[in-house]
């Protein structure tokens, strides 16, 4: 039987409590950055499809037993640039938030409505798509998208188009494309812009706007309600949400578009903690209330974390740059 001298015995305990030490501080690195809290900041006001998104993922975040507290934060102006300012200039306090966007940061990075662009945050994750739609008061005189497009053509100024967002964000685009599509003059189109969709949606049912663009998610709501009809969807199918109703393609225009939301966070963080609010958000989208809490917006799942969901970017990057030159909202 070998033996153990008992230099060996005390440098075999030296390791065993070095290696102890390791695991529990492993163990209480994990445990930091297991997310407890989130505080959500949305650039708009309520009502909108940021804020839908925003208190939606919330909601099934802490129903899912997978956060113990959440908070929101509505800061509309500038087109969103307000909280985007606001997160890089509070940065060191804004560890555990996360600030939702979409397509319009690239949009209005790009048309100059704000200096930064989502290089200068920490870009989390992608989570939904939202197809684009067309809504109009329930007792309005246009039966279908096509009626709607034959009084346009007799009169463009006529056929006011609110949204809510700034003129040259997606909500005009999505309609500009729409119109261009039908071969008709998009810079005739009239688009009012308003803070946000519960302003849009105010304008609609006053009669001041004849047609609201915004997202299906929110169309559908609002269609539940019985004070509107949606027309037109930009799905390149019908959606399970809403068998009834038709989209542009099947009509003979060629307007798909999909909007992508997600979150970001403050410039800098750690990567871990990039990680683990991305993983949040993952594990978010295997829960049974995330997936009622989907269906009942008509949300397309499109998760895309991390380093992917920054080569995404970069690509809408290039293709919304494409359509703002062709729509002639941003000089070649």
């Amino acid at each position: 039987m070998p033996i153990i001298s008992q230099s060996f015995r005390c440098r075999f305990n030296q390791l065993k409590a070095s290696l102890c030490a390791v695991a529990l501080a492993l163990s209480v690195n994990s445990y930091a950055e297991k997310i407890t809290d989130v505080h959500f900041l949305v650039p708009g006001g309520a009502g909108g499809g940021w804020d839908s998104t925003a208190r939606a993922t919330g909601t099934t975040l802490k129903e899912a037993g997978l956060i113990n507290k959440v908070s929101y934060q509505n800061l509309s102006g500038g087109g969103g640039g307000k909280a985007i300012a606001y997160l890089i200039e509070t940065a060191r306090k804004q560890q555990n938030t996360l600030m939702v966007n979409s397509t319009p940061i690239v949009i209005r990075s790009l048309a100059g409505v704000f200096p930064q662009t989502f290089r200068d945050l920490t870009p989390i994750a992608a989570t939904i798509a939202d197809y684009g739609a067309f809504i109009v008061k329930n007792d309005a005189p246009y039966k279908d998208w096509k009626h709607l497009i034959s009084e346009y053509q007799k009169s463009p100024a006529k056929v006011k188009f609110a949204g809510g967002s700034t003129r040259g964000s997606m909500d005009h685009l999505i309609a500009a494309a729409a119109v261009q599509n039908e071969g008709l003059n998009p810079r005739q189109l009239r688009y009012v812009p308003y803070d946000a969709g519960a302003k849009a949606m105010a304008s609609l049912l006053s009669g001041e706007t004849q047609v609201l663009s915004t997202g299906f998610g929110e169309a559908l709501e609002l269609a539940k309600s019985g004070q509107v009809r949606i027309l037109a969807i930009t799905a390149p199918e019908r959606l399970k949400a809403a068998p009834d109703v038709p989209t542009l393609k099947e009509m003979g225009n060629p307007t798909v578009f999909a909007n992508w939301r997600g979150f970001f966070a403050a410039p800098n963080i750690a990567k871990n903690k990039a990680e683990a609010l991305a993983k949040l958000l993952a594990d978010m989208q295997q829960t049974p209330a995330w997936n009622k809490t989907r269906d009942r917006y008509g949300w397309i799942d499109n998760y895309k974390a991390n380093d992917d969901f920054i080569a995404f970017l970069n690509d809408q990057e290039k293709t919304m740059r494409t359509l703002m030159q062709t729509l002639g909202f941003l000089k070649k």
